[in-house]
């Protein structure tokens, strides 16, 4: 079940927010609890669905639960006007790839893991110093 919805709040976040298994279970059971949704075992796969009572409280609460949103939407709004938005998604892709050398990467390619890391570092922070026009390729880094 949060595999699922855990990646839906990352989509819909822009990655800025990845809610853990440790925090979503606890307000999913608060959510049992007070009986706004329930539990459907159905097909060998968790899911949960509103109950009549957790219906009627988002359609009176929809202002509220759509303002959960809206930080996630200004942040996304500000990163498209400064250009920020076009390297987001590389960041991701690459803090993907860094992470699967941690989890399951050999000691060999941790240790060349670090050196494209450190060395993409270091390029990143020349371009801040000679300008964001400066072309950086690999034949200039020499």
């Amino acid at each position: 079940m949060c595999a699922i919805g855990c990646r839906q709040i990352a989509e819909k976040s822009k990655d800025a927010w990845r809610p853990s298994p440790g925090s979503v279970y606890p307000t999913i059971q608060q959510l049992e609890d007070e009986g706004l949704v329930e539990t459907d075992e159905g097909r060998g796969r968790r899911a949960l669905r509103l109950t009549a009572e957790g219906a009627t409280y988002v359609a009176a609460h929809t202002d509220e639960l759509a303002g959960v949103w809206a930080p996630f939407e200004r942040r996304e709004k500000a990163a498209e006007e400064s250009g920020a938005g076009d390297l987001k998604p590389e960041i991701g892709q690459l803090m993907g790839a860094v992470w699967q050398i941690v989890t399951s990467g050999s000691e060999q390619q941790r240790a060349a893991a670090m050196e494209v890391l450190v060395d993409t570092r270091r390029k990143l922070y020349g371009i801040l110093a000679d300008g964001a026009e400066t072309d950086v390729s690999d034949e200039d880094a020499d």
